[in-house]
């Protein structure tokens, strides 16, 4: 059954195709004209996005993604420029053999094709996803949420005129419309679509997995802890539960719950006391809380509840749980976590390298906040998003991550027994 969008999906395709004989010169330089671009429409992609804002409550925790400023688009310019001076994908010999015929057998890297991709208020998700495809050689669809629908689409129109410039085919990406029935037929898009990745909140993510009929790539969702080990530092403690709770609320890798070993309650005042100046709710078990009740404003400190554990706040609130044994800790997380990014503090080695092994997640701290999950951190450039599955890519997505392999076979005219 044709859909409505079937003519862009078919656009996109044809498009894609073209990618492959571009060498890597010639996308570095239509990279590095995009950031140019973005940085010279910085007054107009932000009258866009003042659109947006202007119907989004300042409350919600998704305002803060939404919102771009001179200095988020600066930033984001810069990464697209990053992206330029990391190696193609494109093209890497993986393995190579000869079999005992004479026939030899490469493993290369090549483009997926084709990339969908779905997200909600997040309008740098559309530059970053754009630079990572088209310097993988891999076109993309993108469908944003109706919340950046004016920021989405004016940074989309700046893409399409550097293309045209350049003489490159402007529907190697494609902006859809904005309504539930695009994401419906992009779920939907075999034979166009060749990996499709959601980037967003449970419930984006959990619907895509449930209704799509093409591969689905899990990014996004964090539930992420962070463990107070018997051994762990207090200063370095407190600095790196304030760094994963308020540095932003609203991305996945903030923090969401703080387990703190029995023998180190007393020293929660301290491992919290960075958390009243953002005015961070804390729920707090009963130990925790009798803590806490002493030092911690009485408004910010609630008692915990089953709900506390496992939900991903995306905002000033935060659970804190009191743990018997390292082990403990490993098995609250082994329940309540998402496999995103997990932390350890300890000064102890042997601690630290239990926690390494037995914590399932895609990204395991030991001393550091969870913070860091992010791919310019990483050094991947931008990300096209945190994979918490296990097949085929784990964690912050860059270049590699968007190309898989094609095997290719070389002989002198053997034909087979």
């Amino acid at each position: 059954m044709m859909g409505k969008l079937t003519e862009i999906f078919e656009q996109v395709r044809l498009a894609s195709r073209t990618l492959a004989f571009y060498d890597e010169n010639k996308i570095n330089e239509v990279l590095c004209a995009v950031a140019d671009a973005t940085e010279a429409q910085t007054s107009r992609i932000l009258e866009a996005n003042a659109k947006d804002l202007a119907k989004m409550d300042k409350a919600n925790p998704k305002y803060d993604r939404l919102k771009l400023t001179e200095e988020r688009i600066q930033g984001i310019a810069d990464g697209i420029r990053m992206v330029t001076k990391l190696p193609s994908p494109i093209g890497r010999l993986l393995g190579s053999s000869v079999r005992p015929n004479g026939m030899r057998l490469k493993k290369v890297s090549v483009p997926f094709g084709v990339i969908g991709m779905v997200y909600e208020a997040r309008p740098n998700v559309t530059l970053d996803v754009f630079s990572l495809c088209f310097k993988s050689g891999n076109a993309c669809l993108l469908k944003g949420g109706s919340d950046a629908d004016a920021s989405n689409r004016t940074i989309v129109e700046v893409i399409h005129e550097v293309l045209k410039t350049h003489g490159v085919n402007p529907q190697v990406v494609a902006l859809l419309p904005p309504d539930h029935e695009s994401t419906a037929e992009l779920l939907h898009a075999r034979g166009y679509v060749d990996l499709l990745i959601p980037r967003g909140g449970r419930g984006l993510i959990d619907f895509v997995r449930q209704h799509a009929t093409i591969p689905v790539i899990e990014t996004g969702a964090g539930v992420c802890h962070t463990y107070f080990d018997r051994e762990g530092d207090v200063v370095k403690g407190a600095a790196i539960v304030k760094n994963a709770k308020t540095r932003r609320v609203s991305v996945c890798n903030a923090l969401d719950c703080l387990l703190v070993h029995r023998e180190r309650v007393a020293d929660l005042p301290m491992i919290c006391g960075g958390m009243e100046d953002s005015k961070v709710m804390i729920y707090a078990d009963e130990e925790a809380h009798q803590t806490l009740s002493a030092s911690y404003p009485k408004e910010l400190l609630q008692p915990s509840t089953e709900e506390s554990y496992g939900t991903e706040f995306l905002d000033y609130k935060m659970a804190v749980k009191v743990v018997g044994s390292l082990e403990e800790a490993v098995m609250h997380i082994a329940k309540c976590g998402s496999g995103h990014s997990e932390c350890i503090v300890t000064e102890n080695k042997a601690s630290a390298d239990y926690f390494v092994k037995a914590v399932d997640a895609a990204c395991v701290y030991v001393n550091v906040p969870t913070s860091f999950t992010d791919g310019g951190e990483f050094g991947l450039g931008a990300e096209i998003g945190i994979s918490t599955q296990k097949l085929h890519a784990r964690g912050p997505m860059g270049l590699e991550e968007l190309n898989t392999y094609k095997w290719v076979i070389e002989g002198e005219g053997q034909i087979r027994k």
